[in-house]
């Protein structure tokens, strides 16, 4: 058998059902009716005017489509470019379907270091882009990425569903081809890089992007600076909340976002370890046994310089909150459904008068915009002086400058830099962030021996060789799991006689060493990877990441110089810009599947999941008893997985195989024959009942199976159970459905009887149950429920038992479930032209099939599926 799988190559509009209302005559009528259809009236345009206003995202009026041509009006001093082919061929001729000059841009070189850039003016959301090759030549870009940035500096690449974009280009000079991107971009500087190119002549390209103007107020945030909304009654009492707004930083441990009311109730956005992080508690029973505390998690590396956005929608107790387009929906912990506030909601910080146990936090430092609370526009506000902004040292509406300048590495990648020579000190720093556990950050060649320093299994480690008559090597690491993504900092000193390493500034934790021999530098440094001219054949593999902040001899280098050729030198690296992914986020790793990863890919451990396969997606286990005892198994406590990779986790379960057929049995807590006596105030007691599996489990099991019962019985002397035949039921019980129900074992809903009121043999013909005839002597009422469902029972509430004289025993059975819907759902094939035909899949990320069959046949297909571009077929032959 063999299976396959392959390619081939606004407008908002109101409707009102029709209806036919007839007035009364009556003025006063009228005169209320026409008030109603007025505020009606009111209310739906306020609905679609607030609508309108939260679609156009700050950037344009959501009336006209966002779809201007943004680069052909722009003069020639817009564009630049890392260089041209000669005169005619400049960046300034690259506007689509022009044919001036050259009739597009080329640069000098043709290779990957080139890049054409252009200045929008101002912040534009771009929506997509369009290319063209050099006016009728044979120059022409076939693939190629965008970076932007909003100062010319720190660039980003644009990705698509997690990775760096490449996009489609041009396989001719003058056909345009146009991509929608699946995210706006919003820059005011876009940089083109080409990635490759015609075969038969040089880069060349023509484009427009397409968008529309953006505005928003920015507020810059120092790190002592909030801002304070004060709220108009003094407390906010709300049932649904939208916060939203968009940040950039480059701290990773800092406070967005607090508000507490005295009620212990409070909401705390804030960046840990460069993730976000949401803490909301509508309250907290006052005994605590309830507590409403909820904490949850999203995204990574947020301290990267750019914006990102965040969206909080809360309705009662479920949230959605939404970080960079990833939404992540819960529902908070508690009982209790509003947001109760005091006094304030505060931006950048906490308050003075915080007291829920976050005091220490940091405040924001970088910069907001587009801040919302329910409607109020918060830097607007802060504009027009409506909030207090008085811990503002100075209130800027601008967002300063990151002084960072990153260089990301590949595995090919290296920088070459100058230092001093034949110095008896050596001193680099520098900070870095990776995923791998291992590679090169620096070496050196001495005027005697070497020195590297490395990552080896996420320390890091200096290897120094003294070559004086002898050859002395020296190894020294500090450091842990360094490899996590996040900036760390390195300094290393080596003068007279010993070396020192630091590893983000802890001092404390400073390693030293002796060194045999007084050091003379090189006076060369290689950053970040194999070198084939250094005659040196690096201990480890090259380092893939991002480094800045590199300082030689305590000067910090001018990176800026070394993209300008002023100084050093390098190859297949990427200046100005960090190109970290994180590919565990969001996690792709189900089933609780624990997610690592290296530069390049992730993988997940499916350790004690249930799980298995790349992304613990498969289950380890059947499905259900059924399918146990189809492989020849006997009775016996097995795992089972009623869903298979749904999110219903395995569970155990007793499966007893008969030859007739196999039940699956769920045990709980109540013990046979419980002897039950009041304890409350109105003569009963209430016993819940759980079980050894989960609710979820339980439904897992009862909707798979073909039908299920549970035994139940009572055991009465003096207490009557229905109280039948027309009076208030004592007893009553409630299923999976959270509802009373009023019948028996042995009987069916909706009918207030037992099993000998369905048979017509009760003790007292004038009642439908043996317990309801009120005897002295001991009488008991059993039989099976099945209505499945109602099933399980999670909670009796038993009656009459106070009386003098009266006494009541309660059996609840195991749920008990038979057969398998899905398993016995067969169909036969009979001749070659036989088929069952099922609506394609279309679109879909990830789907399960799975079936069973047998045949006599050597040959035929069992499934396939054809769509516009991908295919599956599964055939025996």
């Amino acid at each position: 058998m063999s299976s396959s799988f392959g390619s081939t190559p606004t407008s908002y509009t109101v409707q009102r059902d029709k209806q036919v209302l007839q007035v009364t005559g009556d003025p006063a009528f009228e005169k209320h009716l026409i008030l109603l259809m007025s505020a009606l009236a009111a209310m739906l345009l306020l609905l679609i005017t607030c609508t309108i206003i939260t679609t156009s995202n700050g950037a344009s009026s959501a009336s006209r489509k966002c779809e201007d041509s943004l680069v052909t009006l722009l003069p020639n001093k817009a564009f630049n470019s890392s260089s041209e082919f000669g005169r005619g061929y400049g960046a300034a001729f690259a506007k689509l379907n022009r044919i001036q000059g050259a009739g597009g841009w080329t640069p000098l070189d043709t290779d990957r270091y080139q890049w054409l850039q252009v200045d929008l003016g101002s912040r534009k959301q771009v929506v997509s882009i369009a290319t063209q090759g050099r006016y009728r030549s044979f120059d022409w870009t076939s693939q190629y990425r965008l970076l932007y940035s909003d100062t010319a500096n720190n660039w980003r690449p644009y990705l698509k569903d997690g990775n760096i974009w490449t996009f489609k280009g041009n396989n001719n000079s003058e056909d345009v081809v146009r991509e929608d991107l699946q995210h706006a971009i919003v820059a005011r500087y876009i940089r083109f890089i080409p990635l490759y190119w015609s075969q038969k002549g040089r880069i060349g390209v023509r484009f427009e992007l397409y968008g529309c103007s953006y505005w928003a107020d920015v507020i810059s945030f120092d790190g002592h600076s909030i801002i304070s909304y004060r709220f108009r009654n003094k407390k906010m009492k709300t049932l649904r909340d939208v916060i939203s707004l968009k940040f950039k930083t480059t701290t990773r441990d800092e406070v967005l976002l607090y508000g507490e009311g005295q009620q212990g109730d409070y909401i705390l956005l804030e960046l840990r370890r460069a993730t976000m992080e949401l803490s909301v508690n509508l309250g907290s029973s006052q005994d605590n046994m309830i507590q409403g505390h909820t904490r949850v998690t999203s995204g990574s590396l947020l301290d990267d310089g750019h914006w990102h956005s965040v969206v909080i929608e809360r309705y009662r107790r479920n949230i959605n909150f939404t970080l960079d387009h990833h939404t992540h929906q819960f529902r908070t912990n508690g009982e209790f459904e509003h947001l109760d506030l005091d006094y304030e909601l505060t931006f950048g910080g906490l308050s003075e008068s915080a007291k829920m146990g976050f005091s220490g936090k940091e405040n924001f430092v970088g910069c907001m915009e587009g801040i919302t609370y329910n409607g109020d526009n918060i830097t607007s506000l802060v504009r027009r002086k409506k909030v207090d902004t008085s811990s503002f040292r100075n209130l800027t509406f601008a967002c300063a400058e990151s002084s960072s300048f990153p260089v990301y590495f590949n595995s090919t990648s290296f920088l070459w830099l100058p230092g001093q020579r034949d110095s008896d000190t050596l001193s680099v720093s520098l900070s870095f962030r990776t995923w791998n556990p291992n590679g090169v950050l620096m070496f050196t060649q001495l005027a005697e021996g070497w020195l590297e320093l490395g990552l080896i299994e996420g320390k890091v480690t200096v290897y120094i060789n003294v070559t004086q008559k002898r050859s002395t090597r020296i190894d020294i690491s500090s450091g842990l799991d360094l490899n996590d993504g996040q900036w760390h900092s390195v300094h290393l000193n080596a003068l007279d006689n010993y070396a020192m390493l630091t590893v983000d500034g802890d001092e404390a934790s400073t390693v030293r060493t002796a060194i045999p021999a007084q050091i003379k530098t090189g006076g060369t440094y290689y950053f970040g990877g194999y070198f084939s001219h250094t005659n040196r054949r690096l201990l480890q593999r090259s380092f893939q990441g991002c480094i800045q902040m590199i300082l030689i001899d305590d000067h910090l280098v001018d990176l800026r110089a070394v993209e300008e050729g002023r100084i050093g030198t390098f190859e297949n690296v990427s200046l100005d810009m960090c190109a970290i992914i994180d590919r565990c986020v969001p996690n792709h790793c189900e089933h609780g599947g624990k997610c690592s990863q290296t530069w390049d890919t992730f993988s997940c451990n499916c350790s004690g999941t249930g799980y298995s396969g790349a992304t613990c997606h498969t289950s380890l286990y059947q499905q259900s008893c059924e399918e146990y005892k189809h492989q020849g198994k006997s009775s016996g406590s097995f795992w089972i997985d009623p869903d298979g990779s749904g999110s219903v986790s395995p569970f155990r379960i007793h499966c007893d195989m008969t030859e007739a057929m196999v039940w699956t049995t769920i045990r709980n807590n109540l013990s046979p024959q419980m002897s039950v006596s009041a304890v409350d105030k109105d003569g009963k007691k209430a016993l819940q009942i759980t079980y050894n599996v989960t609710e979820e489990q339980i439904l897992s099991v009862t909707n798979r199976a073909e039908r299920c019962e549970q035994y139940v019985a009572y055991t009465c002397r003096m207490s009557r159970l229905l109280n039948s035949p027309d009076g208030s039921p004592f007893t009553w019980w409630v299923g999976r459905d959270n509802k009373r129900h009023f019948y028996w074992g042995g009987s069916g809903p909706g009918i207030q009887k037992c099993a000998c009121g369905i048979e017509n043999n009760c003790t007292d013909p004038k009642h439908y149950c043996n317990c309801d005839a009120d005897l002295r002597t001991w009488k008991e009422d059993a039989g099976l429920l099945v209505y499945k469902d109602h099933l399980p029972v999670n909670r009796v509430v038993v009656g009459d038992t106070s009386r003098v004289g009266s006494e009541g025993k309660l059996t609840v059975g195991p749920l008990k479930c038979q057969g398998d819907r899905n398993f016995w759902n067969a169909a036969s094939f009979t001749s070659p032209a036989s088929s069952l035909h099922f609506k394609s899949f279309r679109r879909e990320t990830s789907t399960d099939i799975s079936f069973y069959f047998k045949t006599s046949s050597n040959h035929g297909v069992l499934l396939e599926n054809l769509g516009a571009n991908n295919f599956l077929h599964i055939e025996i032959r």
